[in-house]
């Protein structure tokens, strides 16, 4: 399987790779990345939250790199394995103090490792609240006792997610600095001769790719609310992959005009003087059989 390989310099950080395989087993795959850009003392930072979903239960991770990749502080937290399910730890970084802060004793979760309410993972740099994710904001500030982040806090910039269909592939995507969720599908049936792809923002056919045994690799635009939004995608692997070993296709949905558009290799800028908000959504779609 083609996947989209990586590189990152000076102004960018890695946001896919290689563990798209199906050597590597569905199970393992069941999970989300989510990463944020931020600054702290001055720098600019990556905040990356991992939310994996495995037979022994449910883990989040929460990471700290600077601007070149190199990690600066991270903190697994397992809540279903060791009953942890609210807590606090504190981490140092750039000669301040980082604190992560969690209750997710109520969180509630559908088929995705994500949950979808009933929680809060709170990042807080010298007592401001730099990313807040969940909808119990008014319980998380009370219990850290933080400020708002006093700049624009941290960004939303990029996401990874596994999917699982048999011909409909869904998942919910933010394509503007506003925080509006979008409901994305892709579908496709590739038991039919003549296979179509199809992609729908809010219900709404945006793209549609016929003849895709000979398109199974291109990319497309498509408009969101007035903002551009470039699609790529690579099936390959549903059509010629082996079928004692069926592969998974690859979908990236990106926003972010100052990135190459080229398929060798995938770029979020990092640059603190860029005010236009970049996002890329990588998707990983299995079809279940």
């Amino acid at each position: 399987m083609r996947d989209f390989p990586s590189c990152s310099g000076e102004n960018g950080v890695q946001i896919a790779d290689s563990s798209s395989s199906s050597s590597a087993g569905r199970n393992a795959q069941n999970l989300v990345i989510c990463i944020y850009r931020c600054r702290i003392r001055g720098r600019t930072c990556m905040i990356t939250v991992t939310w994996t979903k495995n037979l022994m239960g449910q883990c989040v991770t929460v990471g700290v790199d600077d601007s070149c990749n190199r990690s600066l502080c991270k903190v697994e937290i397992k809540p279903w394995l060791f009953t942890k399910r609210k807590g606090s730890k504190s981490l140092e970084a750039y000669a301040c103090s980082i604190d992560v802060f969690w209750d997710l004793s109520s969180a509630k979760f559908g088929s995705s490792p994500e949950p979808l309410g009933g929680f809060y993972v709170g990042i807080v740099v010298d007592k401001e609240m730099v990313l807040l994710l969940g909808d119990m904001k008014k319980e998380a500030f009370k219990k850290t006792n933080a400020a708002p982040s006093s700049s624009l806090g941290a960004l939303f910039i990029a996401k990874k997610e596994h999917v699982f269909g048999k011909r409909t592939f869904a998942t919910k995507a933010q394509f503007s600095g506003d925080g509006k969720t979008h409901d994305l599908v892709i579908e496709c049936d590739t038991s039919i001769s003549d296979p179509c792809l199809i992609v729908r923002v809010d219900g709404k056919t945006l793209m549609q790719v016929q003849r895709l045994h000979w398109k199974f690799r291109g990319n497309d635009t498509i408009i969101v609310n007035r903002i551009s939004v470039e699609v790529l995608w690579d099936v390959h692997s549903w059509f010629f992959g082996m079928p004692s070993s069926p592969g998974n296709a690859v979908f990236m949905f990106r926003t972010c005009q100052s990135v190459e558009k080229t398929w060798s290799f995938t770029q979020v800028p990092t640059s603190s003087k860029s005010q236009s908000f970049g996002f890329s959504l990588i998707l990983y779609a299995w079809k279940n059989e």
